[in-house]
């Protein structure tokens, strides 16, 4: 069975890029552009895997996380942010979550990101 892994950014080109990039290593991969449209496609797709910007408008990647840690507890999260400079505040935002999720920090290489999203799938 293919890893289902939903892409949720609000910059379209980096969902879709990322989108592209799951898909052509095998994955089942879908992106939306919004936590609110995130969180509707995650409930019909199931994902495997939740690869999430953190910050977007309205709600954030965080907040979004914990809404999926509540609704669908198999799921695996992983987070994206460009933000290097705030890295130590949101390690500790995400230190404070109810399950772990891995933070990335972007651009980061498809290699990469792939093998984070392999390590997290492989997690029990």
């Amino acid at each position: 069975m293919k890893h289902r892994v939903l892409v949720v950014d609000d910059d379209h080109l980096v969902a879709d890029t990322l989108n592209l990039v799951f898909q052509a290593n095998g994955y089942e991969s879908e992106a939306v552009y919004s936590a609110a449209e995130g969180l509707d496609r995650a409930r019909s797709f199931n994902p495997s895997l939740l690869l999430c910007d953190i910050s977007m408008p309205e709600t954030n990647g965080l907040q979004l996380a914990e809404t999926l840690q509540h609704e669908m507890p198999e799921c695996k999260l992983l987070m994206l942010t460009a933000y290097s400079n705030n890295v130590a505040k949101l390690e500790q935002q995400v230190s404070r979550t109810r399950r772990p999720l891995k933070l990335i920090n972007k651009p980061c290489h498809p290699e990469i990101l792939l093998r984070e999203a392999e390590s997290l799938l492989k997690s029990a």
